[in-house]
């Protein structure tokens, strides 16, 4: 299926740092999955007020939904990332921290990070929402 999914950086537009502008998906099958929260399988939140502790149980969540439908971090063609801060270095860090992660690979298609005032948890910081082409 990967070589069904081209990914996209038209010279015209501004370089980034590792995600592409444009991800165009041939014709298939597509599944959409919730907002990966840093919630442990009781429900419980995990590493109150550590973004790096939070980020990586989204990683383990997503990678997690992505098996439960037999597709892997590069089957993903869109990626919105949520961070409760307004400031650019915690943005920055949630980024790097994402994209150094297993998940990583998810984060080089179309994508989008949002600094916003609040998340749907008490003390959560991060949630990522993602797009997938699944796998024939």
């Amino acid at each position: 299926m990967t070589e069904k999914i081209t990914r996209i950086n038209p010279e015209q537009l501004h370089e980034t740092p590792g995600y592409h502008h444009i991800t165009v998906v041939e014709a298939g099958r597509t599944a959409y999955l919730a907002g990966q929260c840093p919630l442990d399988r009781n429900g419980d939140l995990v590493g109150s007020g550590s973004l790096e502790t939070q980020v990586d149980q989204v990683v383990a969540n997503a990678l997690t939904a992505l098996a439960a439908v037999r597709a892997q971090p590069q089957h993903v063609v869109r990626s919105v990332i949520y961070v409760r801060s307004d400031e650019r270095d915690v943005l920055g860090a949630a980024w790097r921290r994402l994209t150094d992660s297993a998940l990583g690979p998810a984060f080089t298609t179309a994508s989008t990070l949002l600094g916003i005032a609040q998340l749907g948890f008490a003390g959560q910081l991060v949630e990522v929402d993602l797009t997938v082409a699944l796998p024939d």
